[in-house]
């Protein structure tokens, strides 16, 4: 009988794959921006002709979302990135200041190694992809074994349609083997120019310890408040909206809703009217022990799972309609089973005096472990909207609009971005919607045009 060691062979493969990017980067070094723009737009292509295939395979293998948000998301992505990145460039002369002699060029870090997410995979290759190649980088992919397969395919699908434009071989790759110490190899070796980790935890410690630059892009689930001056109505349909959307599952989603006293009832009642079921204690009881079980930690398959199929498996009854789970509450604690990220349709609801204690219960639940790196805010006081966006240690804030859709740039004019940076949850070395130009440095050219100041005669 053969016995194959899979982890020896994701890091067999994974070292192969490294050194076949690190000698495609040096001919991708010489591609001028208009050439990498024609490879990315075939890409882009090939990637649309495939979205509602590759959603349905991605909820199919992964038992998360639903494949027609994620077809949502995934069309998303496509669409935005050719608009937004359209003449843009990353490489090469990026300014230029005659009369000064300055000069600043866009270089290519290299090779970047991207662990994937088993929640919305295709988004975050597609993403990644054109974002390494915009830029002139290579790419090898790692990914998640619950969307092993989806990842493969949506990789392929990308990489044909880039060899075919002239991408060099190797440039973009994924393993036929998925393991961890695989995915620790690419990371930490010598080629690797940095690491694009998307909504994988479980790899965080791998990446850091790996000697490379990081950028970490965890789901990051936010606090949204709604202050007395907001259109509770409004308010109320963008967190319906965001938190259901593909079961809880996408980056940035409202898990904990603080609402200023004045409007609390008003608040319920809409979300109610939309879908929201406040639980009782039993209920509530219930909930946290299929959750966790004994471990006080989210099983991960009852992430990604529909409210009704929750309330089900839990042992109790909700509306038909109901989207959202919603727990009543008064304290942060980091022994709340809710204090971590939850990736699935529940929430957490606190009522507030003023804007003030609303402003200090936010800061908690910044800080509460669960790596928040997004707030949402709903108000028509300017001055209170200061306030929250001076004090919040978050990467965005996001007024008036729904978390999901906003950090995303979906319904805002942020960079159209699946991977959201964590740095202000003090993961990774930035806090930015990651685009090209997070990909490439900045090489100063500057024309001397002082004398040395020092002594030059006898």
């Amino acid at each position: 009988m053969n016995f194959v060691d899979k982890d020896l062979l994701s890091v067999q493969e994974a070292r192969i794959l490294m050194e076949r990017a690190a000698q495609a980067k040096e001919a991708l070094a010489l591609f001028e921006q208009e050439k990498l723009d024609r490879i990315a737009a075939a890409m882009l292509e090939a990637a649309r002709a495939r979205l509602s295939q590759l959603a349905r395979q991605s909820a199919e293998e992964t038992g998360y979302g639903n494949w027609r948000d994620k077809y949502i998301k995934d069309r998303f992505v496509c669409e935005a990135l050719e608009t937004r990145l359209a003449g843009r460039r990353f490489v090469g002369v990026l300014e230029e200041d005659p009369g000064a002699g300055i000069a600043r060029i866009g270089v290519p870090l290299g090779v970047i190694v991207a662990p994937t997410p088993a929640f919305g995979p295709v988004a975050a290759v597609i993403s990644a992809a054109v974002l390494a190649v915009k830029s002139g980088n290579a790419i090898v992919f790692s990914p998640h074994p619950r969307a092993e397969r989806t990842t493969r395919t949506a990789v392929e699908i990308l990489a044909q349609a880039a060899f075919a434009a002239g991408l060099p071989e190797g440039a973009m790759a994924c393993p036929d083997t998925a393991a961890r110490e695989g995915a620790a190899q690419m990371m930490s070796h010598p080629a690797a120019s940095l690491v694009l980790a998307s909504g994988a935890p479980e790899m965080l410690e791998e990446a850091r310890s790996s000697g490379k630059p990081v950028i970490f892009c965890g789901t990051g689930p936010s606090p949204a408040f709604i202050e007395r001056t907001a259109d509770v109505k409004q308010a109320a349909e963008d967190i319906l909206c965001s938190r259901s959307f593909d079961c809880g599952t996408a980056a940035a989603s409202e898990q904990y809703v603080v609402v200023d006293v004045a409007v609390a009832e008003q608040a319920k009642r809409e979300m109610i009217r939309l879908g929201a079921h406040f639980m009782s204690g039993e209920e509530e009881e219930m909930l946290i022990r299929l959750l966790c079980g004994v471990s006080g930690h989210i099983d991960p398959e009852y992430m990604g799972k529909p409210a009704i199929w929750l309330a089900k498996r839990a042992g109790f009854g909700v509306p038909e309609g109901t989207r959202v789970l919603v727990s009543r509450q008064k304290y942060v604690s980091a022994h709340n089973p809710y204090a971590e990220a939850m990736n699935c349709p529940v929430m957490v609801f606190y009522i507030e005096p003023d804007w003030t204690m609303a402003c200090e219960k936010c800061m908690e639940l910044l800080a509460n472990g669960s790596r928040c790196h997004t707030l949402a805010i709903h108000s028509r006081d300017q001055a209170v909207i200061g306030q929250f966006a001076a004090k919040k240690p978050v990467g965005r804030i996001l007024v008036n609009t729904p978390a999901v859709f906003g950090a995303m740039g979906a319904t805002t004019n942020l960079f159209p971005a699946v991977h959201l940076g964590a740095a202000s949850a003090g993961l990774g070395i930035t806090a930015d919607n990651v685009s090209p130009m997070n990909l490439v440095y900045l090489r100063s050219v500057a024309l001397g045009v002082r004398r040395a100041p020092v002594e030059t005669g006898n």
